[in-house]
């Protein structure tokens, strides 16, 4: 599978521009966090993309998340190199029990992806203007983009340095900037 079949399997259960949007984001990140770590990109970036396949057709049911997105992927052939860590990925339901590299960058991507564009909206939309520096004070912020889960973001300190993570948010976000719509 590649990123477009991806996103075109996503499209089949995902309408929504913010959510599609948060879906390119969040694999973009991941993407970068794997490239940084010596993981798998194409694999990476595919579980970002198709992480949330299944949000909309539960109505956004938390008891249900990533165990429908699960039965989505397996119906379509996806293997469970993708589909059980989006089947894990809902810590509402597995928190605390996230181990893997690619489970805790895709916490990390999920929520980090989030803080990051509400940063550029606070400058009018330009990412090019959002700085390591600027997510760092906005991540104390607890009020700010407060869907956001610090605790997710945090997971990847046992990966990399946070300055790096947000560096590496940053840039891939700016990579995929016209999908989302920023400048």
């Amino acid at each position: 599978m590649d990123r477009n079949e991806a996103l075109s399997l996503l499209k089949e259960h995902v309408t929504t521009e913010s959510l599609l949007g948060h879906c390119i984001a969040t694999a973009a990140v991941m993407k970068g966090l794997a490239k940084e770590l010596g993981e798998d990109e194409n694999l990476y970036e595919l579980i970002g993309i198709l992480h949330d396949i299944d949000f909309q057709e539960i109505d956004e049911d938390m008891e249900k998340h990533g165990e429908v997105g699960y039965e989505i992927l397996k119906a379509a052939g996806i293997g469970d190199e993708i589909a059980l860590p989006i089947r894990r990925h809902n810590h509402m339901l597995f928190d605390g029990e996230y181990t893997e590299t690619v489970e805790i960058c895709l916490q990390t991507a999920d929520s980090v992806s989030g803080l990051v564009i509400a940063c550029a909206y606070v400058k009018g939309g330009k990412i090019t203007e959002v700085t390591p520096k600027t997510v760092t004070k906005k991540y104390k912020a607890a009020s700010f983009a407060a869907g956001c889960d610090r605790n997710r973001i945090a997971m990847s300190d046992s990966l990399l340095p946070r300055e790096r993570m947000y560096e590496i948010a940053i840039n891939e976000i700016t990579e995929v900037r016209d999908e989302l719509g920023l400048t």
